[in-house]
C-alpha cells in the first residue's frame, strides 16, 4: 500500500525523506541534473511504501498558481505519478491552477488527469490543468 503524505517545504521531515534522493546522483540524473529546491512557499506530495519514498511532487505556490516542478518516481512509475497528480489536484485543485513544468516522458499521465499543453520546449512542457 502507499501513503501520501502533504509535507510544508521547510518542515524537518522533508528534509529525513528526501535528502537521500535529492543529493542522489541517479535521481539527479532523472532530473536533468537540476538541483531540487524548496522553500516556503513549496508543499511537497510524498509517496511512501514499505517505509521508503518512492516517489515525491514538489509544488510552490504563488498567487493563485501551484506550479509543480522537479518531481520524482522511483524507476519512472507512471502508476506512482499518476497517484501523486491526484492527490495534487485533491488538496489544491479547487483553490488553484495548477500548473507543470513536466518531462516529455510524463506528458501522457498529465494528460489522462485533465491537464494540456500551453507550451513546449526541447526537453519539458508547460502544462496546466483544464478548468
Amino acid at each position: 500500500m502507499i501513503a501520501i503524505e502533504l509535507i510544508g517545504g521547510l518542515d524537518s521531515r522533508l528534509y529525513e525523506l528526501v535528502a537521500p534522493l535529492v543529493m542522489n546522483p541517479e535521481v539527479l540524473r532523472q532530473n536533468r541534473n537540476y538541483p531540487f529546491k524548496t522553500t516556503k512557499k513549496h508543499q511537497w506530495l510524498i509517496a511512501i511504501s514499505q517505509e521508503s519514498v518512492i516517489g515525491f511532487l514538489p509544488m510552490e505556490i504563488r498567487d493563485k498558481q501551484v506550479i509543480i516542478n522537479n518531481y520524482y518516481t522511483k524507476e519512472e512509475n507512471q502508476e506512482v505519478l499518476d497517484l501523486l497528480i491526484k492527490n495534487a489536484i485533491k488538496f489544491f485543485g479547487d483553490d488553484y491552477y495548477l500548473v507543470s513544468v513536466t518531462q516529455r516522458q510524463h506528458i501522457p499521465t498529465f494528460l489522462q488527469n485533465g491537464f494540456t499543453i500551453e507550451l513546449e520546449w526541447k526537453n519539458y512542457v508547460k502544462m496546466k490543468k483544464a478548468e
